[in-house]
């Protein structure tokens, strides 16, 4: 009986993260399209903006959770929009790297205090 409580009871609590990522996501998504941005779109510039280098696009998958393909499309999307470029790998001409453009960093500096506020409301329970 305790067993079953106790697995019950985790069920629940990744039931309840579960709810609260959905609910988050949400509502940065409502804070953000005023920007033109959605949270996908903020979470790979603001990955770009923690340096001044490229990031290739592998090492931005794994800081954004999104699928290879999924995340080409959104780069190609913010691409078109100029807020990032995109260029060859110099150490492996196969690879590409990827580059907040000066508008792209304009952008982030400015959405990013909404970004921080909608997370700060979201996750301060």
């Amino acid at each position: 009986m305790a067993a079953k409580k106790a697995e019950q009871a985790l069920v629940d609590q990744w039931r309840e993260m579960l709810a609260l990522h959905a609910r988050t996501q949400c509502e940065l998504d409502r804070a953000l399209h005023q920007h033109g941005l959605c949270g996908s779109d903020f979470e790979v510039l603001d990955v770009l903006s923690g340096g001044s280098c490229a990031f290739r696009v592998q090492e931005i998958s794994e800081r954004v959770h999104l699928s290879q393909s999924a995340l080409s499309r959104l780069i190609a999307r913010l691409e078109k929009d100029g807020l990032v470029e995109r260029g060859l790998c110099p150490e492996d001409r196969r690879g590409v790297r990827v580059t907040l453009t000066d508008k792209g960093r304009a952008l982030h500096g400015e959405v990013r205090p909404v970004q921080r506020a909608v997370l700060t409301k979201m996750l301060s329970d």
